[in-house]
């Protein structure tokens, strides 16, 4: 267990966090643009950095379990997070959202998810320090996701069902087009919302769907609060990052939702029998590495066979067409396919609303 951690540390360290954000938004991002793949590794490289940086920190003022247990939560969310990418690719593909715009709501998207993510921390932990029994619940609840991902389609996602972008269109008119990276404008005398801002809304209610697993699976490692959250804010930091790396490719991650199945399975019966067995986390790091490694290897190996024939017209499809060559219906990548003919849904939307 490490040591206690004082207020001092607590404030210094989310400084350090905001620090980095404005620097990211107000220096390195300060003028809308669509990311490009070597700006993408980049920063994922400085972020995966930073990241492995603050476990250095641990080692030497905390010592070495500390920094393994950091670095067990910080793989486990970072592994975690890879669903949502899969989410992201249908979202912005469904608002037909600029390539420019992107990184500008991912970036808010992410200041929400940091504080959502920290209350609900704060609360976990005054939750299980109260009530031990919360233990094994939330141990079920990790065996329970854990079973239902693996049959799960991560492309499941239908952004035209959000009740909070049905509230926001009830409360606030839409406009029918983007208008830059504002979210909200004046138009004609009337404050009103842009499309970007129901893709953030459609952000935001989804990570907070994701949290709910992501979340325990890490107090399933540790009760200690300051490693649970550190480990959780430089893995979503880097988030935006790894999606603009990834988004043309996360689609080959064929196996990765089994891998991430076999860790949710494996963190809450570690939670559930705690009680019983006990198991290092030095040994809990090696398994979720070497599980996560595995499916994204076997993914590699075994790629997903290209389409025969057109779901839509069921024409004959040979070589490497990516649209049908009779009805232009997209059959590949499979991510495109799942909101094909679906690009802008904002603009019909928005004047329902007006």
């Amino acid at each position: 267990m490490s040591q206690p951690v004082g207020p001092a540390v607590w404030i210094g360290f989310n400084l350090l966090i905001i620090a980095l954000l404005l620097l990211d938004l107000l220096v390195f991002h300060k003028e809308a643009h669509e990311v490009s793949m070597r700006e993408a590794a980049l920063f994922s490289a400085f972020w995966v950095a930073v990241g492995l940086a603050f476990a250095g920190v641990l080692f030497f003022w905390q010592g070495g379990p500390a920094a393994v247990t950091y670095l067990t939560g910080y793989v486990i969310e970072k592994s975690l997070s890879v669903d949502n990418l899969f989410v992201f690719v249908v979202v912005f593909s469904y608002f037909g959202v600029p390539a420019a715009y992107q990184h500008r709501v991912l970036f808010w998207g992410i200041i929400g998810v940091l504080i959502m993510r920290g209350f609900m921390i704060f609360a976990g932990a005054a939750l299980l320090a109260r009530f031990e029994w919360l233990t094994y619940l939330f141990g079920a609840f990790l065996i329970f996701t854990g079973v239902r991902m693996a049959f799960h389609d991560e492309a499941d996602v239908h952004p035209e069902k959000n009740a909070a972008v049905r509230l926001a269109r009830k409360v606030l008119p839409v406009t029918a087009e983007y208008h830059d990276a504002r979210m909200i404008v004046r138009d004609a005398g009337r404050i009103m919302a842009t499309p970007l801002l129901l893709v953030l809304i459609v952000v935001e209610t989804t990570d907070l769907v994701f949290a709910l697993d992501s979340i325990p699976a890490i107090f399933a490692i540790t009760r200690d609060t300051f490693l649970v959250y550190t480990s959780n804010v430089f893995a979503i930091l880097g988030l935006r990052s790894l999606y603009f790396l990834l988004a043309g490719v996360v689609h080959k991650f064929r196996f990765l939702k089994y891998g991430l199945s076999v860790v949710l399975v494996y963190v809450g019966l570690k939670m559930t029998l705690h009680s019983y067995i006990h198991i290092p986390i030095p040994v809990s790091l090696g398994v979720i590495a070497l599980v996560i490694g595995g499916s994204v290897a076997l993914s590699m190996l075994i790629p997903i066979p290209r389409p025969k024939s057109c779901h839509d017209c069921g024409a004959a499809i040979e070589g490497e067409f990516n649209t049908c060559p009779s009805c232009g219906t997209v059959v590949w990548p499979p991510d495109a396919v799942v909101e094909s003919g679906e690009g802008d849904r904002s603009a019909p939307e928005a004047d329902a609303s007006d």
